[in-house]
């Protein structure tokens, strides 16, 4: 009767174990990164790339959204999202110090709220950041877009003097500009 019970245990053991390499292995949204380097400037963004899978991804929470206005988001899935910049730049605006940073936002119908934090390298999980070391908060307009994007991507592009941070995912499109200081 014992060896049945340890049969069954170690086969339970077995298929846990399984399941949770499967999930390490291959992840639902998958670790990913952007890069940006002109002139002496690297950017470097670390995140996890969701998918859209027919879901309402920003809305009210009422409305099932998978990301509800006024709630904070990691800009990814899993783990914190970290930006590093090798020189001390301004983000939409407002002047940020060389290093590395958690940023997270707060999706809005009109705009989003993008903040910077000290506390970088947050392990997996869904924590709230300690807002008392955010570094800054910006509000960057939303602007709709006529295709939809079924993954996340954080993507960079140079405009004359700016280089573009783009967030986009579904039919949204948000843009932080970012120029050396």
């Amino acid at each position: 009767m014992k060896k049945k019970i340890f049969i069954g245990l170690g086969l339970l053991l077995l298929v846990f174990v399984g399941f949770i390499g499967y999930g390490l292995l291959f992840p639902k949204s998958p670790p990913t990164s952007a890069s940006f380097s002109d002139q002496g400037l690297d950017i470097s963004v670390s995140y996890s790339q969701p998918s859209k899978k027919g879901r309402v991804i920003f809305g009210e929470e009422k409305d099932g959204a998978l990301q509800p206005y006024g709630k904070y988001w990691r800009l990814g899935a899993n783990a914190g999202t970290d930006i590093t910049f090798s020189k001390n730049i301004t983000f939409a605006g407002k002047p940020v110090s060389a290093g590395t940073y958690r940023m997270y936002a707060v999706p809005g119908a009109d705009t989003f709220q993008i903040s910077l934090n000290s506390e970088a390298g947050v392990a997996f999980g869904v924590a709230e950041p300690d807002y008392s070391l955010d570094v800054l908060k910006v509000d960057v307009p939303v602007t709709r877009i006529p295709e939809v994007t079924e993954k996340f991507v954080i993507n960079f592009g140079k405009e004359a003097e700016a280089i573009n941070m783009d967030f986009v995912w579904d039919n949204l499109l948000i843009r932080v500009p970012i120029t050396v200081q």
